[in-house]
């Protein structure tokens, strides 16, 4: 079994050394542990702090592309290298690393598909209670989007199996965390928690410049990924609130006509009219996003056929060989 730590980083050499000096050598049930470092277009000296701690694997952007594409390019170099479990952790040292081992036992276990630590952000002291109380509503919203029970869906501190990997697909630029819950909740891939104590503040987030910021990308990731795989849930909830609204206009007509004064209050009509067109509007894009569901889920499944392909070819040993398989014909010749 490999594990591959991937590392994503953006001008971490300061912290980068914590990160790699924590990262366990032996892990129980794994054979081989490799680290993978992500540099996501720094501009310090952190390749040159990767390499001169024996960091041999690295993937380099030239300019920044964001945690997103950062996730993704690591995953993709980590299933090239045969990597069996994908644990994925921070350059700032935000995470226990000396925990990795309970992180991927679930998996090895063949408990779950998928670990994310669960920071407890309650008991993190830098966190003020604005930002703890939106991490609790928005790991509950993400709950809601992917059937599952997750006290922290935003932590970034994961494992991954490798078959797990091969049918998650990123999307987003800004953050991975919500899209791949959402994305397992709804393939029913098995997800568990692990609660860890993160480590002691090293920087402020580079992620967002604010909160408002990250509360509007996140949510915005969050309503892509629902609407991905549930839309007939959104239109419909929508259709339904228009329609009901424009019954009121209606019923308000048919009192006042039944009273014999429906002549002056004509508007009522069209108000009801306008809502009405709103609700059917609402069904036909609920039709047309749900053949786009059907749509994205094919495309899904060639995309998984291809990374198998394209990845499990790699780990045949180059000394294998592959028996043809016997001749079952019907004996004509």
């Amino acid at each position: 079994m490999k594990l591959v730590v991937q590392v994503p980083c953006l001008n971490e050499e300061e912290t980068l050394p914590l990160v790699l000096a924590s990262i366990p050598e032996s892990v129980p049930g794994i054979d081989e542990i490799v680290v993978v470092v992500i540099d996501d277009g720094s501009t310090d000296r952190t390749v040159e702090v990767a390499r001169s701690h024996g960091v041999t694997e690295i993937v380099r952007h030239h300019r920044t592309q964001g945690l997103a594409r950062s996730f993704t390019d690591g995953v993709n170099h980590a299933l090239a290298i045969g990597a069996d479990v994908v644990v994925n952790t921070d350059g700032d040292n935000q995470y226990p690393q000396d925990r990795i081992g309970d992180l991927v036992r679930p998996i090895l276990d063949g408990h779950a598909d998928i670990v994310v630590a669960d920071r407890q952000v309650g008991l993190i002291a830098h966190f003020s209670p604005a930002k703890k109380a939106l991490q609790r509503f928005g790991s509950q919203v993400v709950n809601v989007a992917a059937r599952t029970e997750l006290p922290d869906a935003a932590s970034g501190f994961r494992a991954y199996s490798r078959e797990s990997l091969m049918r998650l697909n990123t999307v987003t630029r800004f953050s991975y965390c919500m899209e791949t819950i959402i994305q397992a909740g709804n393939k029913n891939l098995a997800i568990a928690s692990l609660p860890v104590l993160t480590n002691a503040r090293t920087r402020e987030s580079r992620l967002f410049s604010s909160t408002r910021q990250h509360v509007f990308r996140s949510g915005a990731a969050i309503v892509r990924a629902y609407v991905m795989y549930r839309p007939y849930v959104i239109f419909g909830v929508m259709a339904g609130v228009f329609g009901a609204l424009g019954l009121v206009p209606y019923a308000r007509y048919a009192v006042l006509a039944a009273a014999g004064q429906g002549g002056g209050h004509v508007q009522s009509l069209l108000v009801g009219a306008a809502l009405v067109v709103m609700s059917s509007l609402c069904v036909m894009l609920g039709v047309i996003s749900d053949l786009i569901r059907t749509n994205r889920a094919l495309i899904e499944a060639n995309l998984e056929h291809t990374k198998r392909a394209r990845f499990d070819i790699l780990r045949v040993p180059a000394t294998a060989s592959i028996e043809p398989a016997p001749y079952e014909g019907t004996g004509l010749r």
